[in-house]
């Protein structure tokens, strides 16, 4: 890939303040989550994601959002990620967030939990169950893993739902605001535990959590309800994919229109905004990118802006935003409404001083796919700064995550 050419955003509406929660930020960008299987063998953050969030949050104002973080012991079940479960967890994400607020800037923690997309091999290495809403797989690698670690999928009880609807969603979030955290993202898109919920591809309960749905939203506004009890309603966001496929989900065309789905979640959150409790932001992932894969134009399902007449609160948009560089008018479009904050990935990884090359239109680099989840520090930290010489890659591959420094 060669260099994406761009035109200085500094004079556009990108860089007017935008207020998330109680925070203001001082631009409206936003490094989205990125899963990149640096934590240690216990789930503890590492000395390589120290670097990438903290260079990351340079430019003041600025909100990153963390890579997907396990909530608690029994769903950490895929290797060398995070958690917000121990002691060790708390203590190692503090550094984290102490080094961007260090940069005045702003992060906020994604809560996270795989379900039927976890590894059943380590789950049954770990003793952890293999849980999801239903007992559907979502492929048949997994399903022959399953049956082969002895350690099939199975229903989550209601006592199970309840738990983590009431304890460990809770627990999670309160280690987040421990740990020095702005905002708590429930992660309920790609096709991870909550979205499972939510789609009839991967719910088909016949109590109060499956059917419907209004059943099948429960689980989510469940979660929202208990921590905003719990936190603050301006302290939480909420990640949704409506048009997503990844890992089994339904669409566009579907038994039931994710429009439908979607706009009865939007609206039961915005009656409960109107009585005082707005959250910090609804995170939407749009049709132009399908979890980790771009979908060309002619296949797109799908169109975010019903969003913005059921939820009057901010909103976070992320997916597929260079398709126009150099000159970013979908950018320049989707922030005309005053409530949005535009979201990168790909390139935030590529670009550690992502802001600050937008503003002042200075070429981006352009990433690396195939390195993305490599457990090395190999294109991960050693991407340059504007007007900085190129960093030795190489000897990114002999550095592996490590505790971070007292």
């Amino acid at each position: 890939m060669s260099a994406i050419k761009v035109k200085p955003l500094g004079d556009t509406k990108v860089f007017e303040p935008i207020q998330v929660g109680k925070n203001t930020l001082s631009n409206r960008l936003f490094m989205c989550p990125t899963t990149r299987l640096k934590a240690l063998e216990d789930g503890t953050p590492s000395n390589l994601a120290l670097q990438l969030y903290d260079e990351r949050s340079k430019f003041p104002g600025s909100l990153v959002t963390t890579e997907g973080t396990f909530t608690y012991e029994e769903g950490q079940v895929w290797e060398r990620t995070p958690g917000i479960y121990t002691e060790r967890h708390i203590e190692a994400w503090k550094k984290i967030v102490d080094k961007v607020h260090e940069n005045k800037s702003f992060i906020s923690l994604q809560l996270f939990n795989s379900g039927r997309v976890a590894d059943p091999t380590i789950a049954d290495n770990k003793n952890h169950p293999f849980v999801a809403p239903s007992a559907i797989y979502h492929d048949e690698e997994t399903k022959k893993a399953a049956i082969a670690a002895g350690n099939p999928l199975r229903e989550l009880t209601l006592d199970e739902i309840h738990d983590i609807i009431n304890n460990k969603y809770p627990k999670a979030a309160h280690n987040a605001l421990r740990a020095g955290f702005d905002y708590v993202e429930v992660h309920a898109a790609n096709g991870y535990l909550p979205n499972q919920f939510i789609d009839v591809a991967s719910n088909q309960r016949t109590d109060q959590y499956g059917g419907s749905i209004e059943n099948r939203a429960r689980f989510v506004l469940e979660i929202i309800d208990k921590l905003t009890a719990e936190i603050g309603a301006d302290k939480i966001g909420l990640r949704i994919s409506p048009w997503s496929t990844f890992q089994g989900m339904s669409t566009k065309g579907a038994e039931i229109d994710p429009l439908t789905t979607y706009s009865y979640i939007l609206h039961e959150l915005e009656k409960r905004a109107q009585k005082g409790n707005r959250l910090a932001y609804v995170s939407i992932i749009e049709p132009r990118v399908d979890g980790n894969s771009t979908v060309k134009k002619e296949h797109q399902v799908g169109d975010n802006s019903f969003v913005y007449d059921i939820w009057k609160g901010t909103v976070l948009r992320a997916g597929g935003y260079t398709y126009d560089a150099p000159e970013f008018k979908r950018v320049e479009t989707d922030l005309a409404n005053d409530r949005t904050v535009i979201g990168f990935c790909r390139y935030y990884i590529s670009n550690p001083d992502l802001v600050e090359r937008l503003k002042n239109g200075w070429d981006l680099q352009p990433y690396d796919r195939p390195s993305f989840y490599r457990s090395d520090d190999y294109r991960y930290n050693t991407y340059s700064f504007h007007g900085e010489p190129p960093r030795d890659e190489e000897s990114g591959k002999n550095r592996k995550p490590e505790p971070i420094a007292a």
